[in-house]
């Protein structure tokens, strides 16, 4: 608890709303503000971690309060509020220098690299496969 990590980026043309087919404002994307957020939750414990262990989030909420447009600068800070049963929460804040931009919470739950990725593996094949099977049901269905 207390460890602080902090993360920035420039904004730029690809960063923003107008970009990402949300709306025609050309300002930071809510999806930019959660992932500066989460980098600066990984930075704040990376050195903390074991070797093959990284963090998920499983939980994010966060309030924007201002907008910010391309080529300005924004700073992420997360500090670990607390550790209860493997999962870590985090207090956020987004600024643009001494504006406050986006702030909330964020839960990361610890997780074993290659464990999580097989399983990722896994979820998607019987997925692929279910989708597959009701594909085949609705042509059955209409004799394509």
């Amino acid at each position: 608890m207390g460890a602080i990590g902090m993360a920035n980026m420039t904004i730029r043309p690809g960063d923003t709303y107008v970009a990402q087919g949300v709306n025609d404002l050309p300002v930071v994307s809510s999806s930019q503000i959660s992932a500066l957020m989460e980098s600066a939750c990984s930075t704040a414990i990376i050195e903390f971690l074991d070797f093959g262990e990284t963090t998920v989030t499983t939980d994010l909420q966060f309030q924007i309060q201002g907008a910010v447009g391309i080529n300005h600068e924004i700073h992420a800070t997360a500090r670990c509020i607390g550790l209860e049963d493997g999962q870590l929460n985090f207090e956020i804040e987004v600024h643009q220098s001494a504006r406050l931009v986006a702030s909330g919470f964020i839960t990361r739950k610890f997780v074993e690299r290659v464990s999580f990725m097989a399983r990722v593996a896994a979820e998607t094949m019987v997925a692929e496969k279910e989708n597959l099977i009701g594909e085949n049901k609705i042509a059955s269905s209409l004799n394509i």
